[in-house]
């Protein structure tokens, strides 16, 4: 048997065992696109922030599906979205992982869209999404708080505000609200992490400290916000959280001190 015969059907049983192999190739063209931004110019940077919204969004489509409203629309947007966080973390720390890092966007972007095709027809990995998608904001966070000067902080913010809306609207749409109600608490929790974000920025703290505790907002007003829902009280949710972002804020005032 030939070399190129054997190479063939190798590659034909590997590809027959790979369950919807259209999601390793989305994966593997986002990841490549955000290799090439972490080291383009800006302009090209902003071409590839471009692509990476136009193959995100329609790979997601065909992906996953048409859009319903029981179903909510924000999930069109996570791959996209991660991509470019992955792009904006990368270009801040290329400098001392370099390539290593396109091994880890390639798997990140494949188990946010395994993950959303997992709650499409199952209703399961809420919580993998969700630690996903925490990470998605420390990863834009951090990126955009090391990229943008420390005069032009409120430019990372606008930044920061742009890539962490799509994971606000889409952990609301996580817990069953859709529509007006869905984009409503969205927006307040994309308003807890800006204004966290503006806090840090304004201490001067260290971009990884400052991107950490962003993350951390943004998982704690979520986990507060179920918990409501859940039927627990007003007191406990804000006395439980309120603590919990305190201690964050204190171990990132110590580290800053070192």
């Amino acid at each position: 048997m030939s070399l190129r015969r054997v190479t063939r059907s190798a590659s034909w049983r590997l590809s027959a065992r790979i369950d919807r192999p259209e999601v390793v190739l989305l994966a593997a063209g986002l990841a490549g696109l955000a290799a090439y931004g972490w080291y383009a110019s800006p302009f090209w940077l902003a071409v590839v922030v471009g692509l990476q919204l136009a193959l995100g969004g329609l790979g997601a489509v065909w992906i996953i599906g048409p859009a319903t409203a029981r179903l909510g629309f924000a999930r069109y947007a996570t791959t996209a979205t991660t991509a470019i966080a992955i792009t904006l973390f990368g270009r801040a720390v290329v400098g001392g992982i370099g390539l290593y890092l396109i091994p880890v966007a390639l798997v990140v972007l494949w188990a946010v869209l395994r993950l959303e095709l997992e709650l499409q027809t199952a209703l399961r990995g809420r919580l993998g999404l969700e630690l996903l998608l925490v990470a998605v904001v420390f990863a834009a966070a951090d990126g955009s708080i090391a990229l943008a000067p420390r005069e032009q902080w409120v430019d990372g913010l606008a930044l920061l505000s742009l890539v962490a809306a799509v994971p606000a609207l889409r952990m609301s749409e996580a817990r069953g609200r859709f529509g007006a109600h869905a984009v409503g608490e969205g927006l307040l929790h994309l308003l807890a992490v800006v204004q966290v974000a503006a806090a840090v920025q304004l201490l001067a703290l260290p971009a990884l400290v400052a991107a950490a505790l962003v993350a951390l907002t943004f998982h704690a007003w979520s986990g507060a916000a179920e918990a409501l829902e859940g039927g627990g009280s007003a007191r406990s949710v804000a006395i439980e959280f309120g603590a919990l972002a305190v201690l964050g804020l204190v171990v990132a005032l110590l580290l800053q001190g070192r």
